[in-house]
């Protein structure tokens, strides 16, 4: 008994017959190929590395050209890499594109229902940099993991010292700055006498000698003592495991391919000299000028540090996005257009877990207070929609000055809060000149009265 269709329309036709799919797991992969290549379509594969080769073997066997993956955890790493060692294409699918529909909730249906939508060419791959740049990210993230452990070990120190009543952190801004870690090395080594630790004053510190010595009076108990012992060796382990992170870092950023096309040359002066907090201990500002040609530091609320993550977040390379417009939208701080019956419901920007926007966000706060044409920007949305609302809006102008910069290499220079004070106002009163024109009215300026942007 045949099937009649029920409707005059045309089916949809795969357009990649070559498709298979991945239901990855902890323990087991679900592989599902086209059905007419094999007589078990869906099979179950270990996680081992044996298990993946096996896998890519069998896909190769079966003329599968390109696999479907959703991004479960790490899970997918190792078979994605090895499934492209054995020359596979594969895409990384977002798990929220690729919802099952209802009824089909387990391993072999999810794995047979990805690869159909693959097929149809319904999927569609999501952003992954090139190896060079995975590298870069990869001891990016791990050096940012080490100053997390890192900071939680100069809290211990400082608990520790609380509890000796040494208020050390109550007159120097930064107990591991140079007066700070002096001192603190000394009592470690045994040092008791404040007249003594207060000589380790550093002469930039803005606290005299005489108020340091009168915070380094305590009590001194030997579990205390062990405490802040462990913790000054366990943040002095860390620091020299970040050293070892830069050294790869600095080794990851010479193997990139210099992107300038012109010749490059000394990068443009430093737009601020003070070095950053847990910086890495080379010249990240010259490393970066080198690879792509340009000075990210140019455009405020970007430094060194923070736009040497965004190069290992998003590559050198964006033509992945044909415009600021995609990759704002990609970064999620596009507004949104949720749509009906020709009513906007909400223009409320997605919810993401993208590092280059928190990245991005964080520039945006840094700069709320700067005399800047961002700056600017940033308080004037925050007086009028709120503080929240005001940083996604600044972060999405540094993303298009970001994209704009390493894509075309435009050099940005800022107009100042003034100039776009000035602007802004022209803007208002032209609109409200066509406002008034438009009912029949003609504005006059007052004279003799203040200008009020």
């Amino acid at each position: 008994m045949t099937k009649k269709a029920t409707g005059g329309g045309s089916q949809l036709k795969p357009v990649n017959p070559g498709a298979a799919a991945i239901d990855i797991g902890s323990t087991m992969h679900m592989a599902a190929v086209n059905p007419d290549s094999s007589d078990t379509p869906i099979r179950a594969f270990g996680t081992f590395t044996h298990d993946l080769h096996d896998l890519a073997q069998w896909f190769k066997s079966c003329g599968v050209t390109s696999v479907a993956m959703e991004s479960t955890g790490v899970y997918w790493i190792p078979a994605f890499e090895i499934l492209e060692q054995h020359g596979l294409e594969v895409i990384l699918v977002n798990a929220r594109y690729a919802k099952n529909v209802p009824g089909r909730k387990t391993d072999v249906s999810d794995a047979g229902w990805l690869r159909q939508l693959h097929s149809y060419g319904l999927l569609r791959g999501s952003f992954r940099p090139e190896a060079e740049i995975a590298t870069l990210r990869a001891y990016l993230r791990q050096r940012e993991r080490l100053v997390e452990y890192a900071a939680a070990h100069i809290q211990h120190m400082q608990k520790a010292l609380m509890e000796m009543n040494l208020q050390l952190h109550h007159v120097v801004s930064d107990i591991t700055g140079a007066t700070g870690m002096r001192i603190i090395r000394a009592i470690v080594a045994g040092e008791r006498d404040p007249d003594v630790l207060a000589a380790h004053r550093d002469i930039r510190c803005h606290s005299s000698t005489e108020t340091i010595r009168s915070s380094l009076v305590g009590n001194d108990r030997d579990e205390h003592i062990f405490a802040l012992t462990q913790s000054l060796d366990l943040y002095d382990f860390y620091q020299a495991k970040m050293v070892e992170c830069d050294r790869k870092l600095e080794t990851a950023i010479a193997k990139l391919e210099i992107k300038a096309t012109a010749p490059v040359g000394l990068p443009p002066k430093a737009r601020v000299k003070t070095r950053e907090v847990n910086a890495p201990s080379f010249d990240v500002r010259a490393a970066l000028y080198g690879v792509i040609g340009v000075d990210l530091t140019q455009i405020h609320g970007l430094g060194p540090s923070l736009a040497l993550k965004l190069v290992g977040e998003c590559g050198t390379d964006l033509r992945a996005w044909p415009s600021a417009k995609h990759f704002t939208s990609w970064l999620c701080l596009a507004p949104g257009n949720k749509i009906s019956g020709g009513k906007l419901l909400s223009s409320r920007t997605r919810r993401s877990s993208s590092r280059a926007a928190a990245l991005l966000r964080l520039a945006a706060t840094t700069i709320g207070r700067s005399d800047t044409a961002l700056g600017a920007f940033y308080r004037r949305l925050s007086s009028r929609i709120g503080k929240q609302k005001a940083v996604t809006a600044t972060a999405r102008k540094i993303a298009v000055l970001f994209y704009n910069t390493l894509r075309f290499g435009m050099t940005y220079r800022d107009p100042g809060a003034a100039a776009y004070e000035e602007r802004h106002r022209s803007r208002v009163v032209a609109n409200l000149h066509r406002r008034a024109k438009s009912l029949g009215f003609t504005l006059a300026p007052m004279p003799d009265a203040e200008a009020v942007s």
